[in-house]
């Protein structure tokens, strides 16, 4: 699963990257996680399967929605408290299940 989240400049998402890969690696879920930009966004849309929005820039949801539906990514804004403590298991489950959707 490739995971990409994306807040204005991607720095504030670097620290719950690294919380959420390693609760990834604790479930033995293989799982890329990276954090862009909405700039740099067009640069990784051929190889993601989700897209989670931090909620401050969640203002920006339906254009990345617009950019991500083509290429049959799913996108959705970060649980707030989630993102807020930083709880990189929860905002990881919150990916999964959006990659499960139909």
């Amino acid at each position: 699963m490739k995971i990409l989240l994306v807040c204005s400049a991607g720095m504030s998402t670097s620290m719950l990257v690294q919380k959420m890969r390693k609760a990834a690696e604790e479930k033995g879920l293989p799982a890329e996680i990276n954090a862009a930009s909405e700039a740099e966004l067009k640069q990784h849309l051929d190889k993601l399967d989700v897209i989670l929005i931090g909620p401050q820039v969640r203002y920006l949801a339906s254009k990345i929605n617009a950019l991500a539906e083509p290429h049959g990514i799913k996108t959705d804004v970060i649980n707030s408290m989630y993102y807020g403590t930083m709880n990189g298991e929860k905002v990881l489950e919150q990916a999964v299940e959006l990659a499960e959707k139909k």
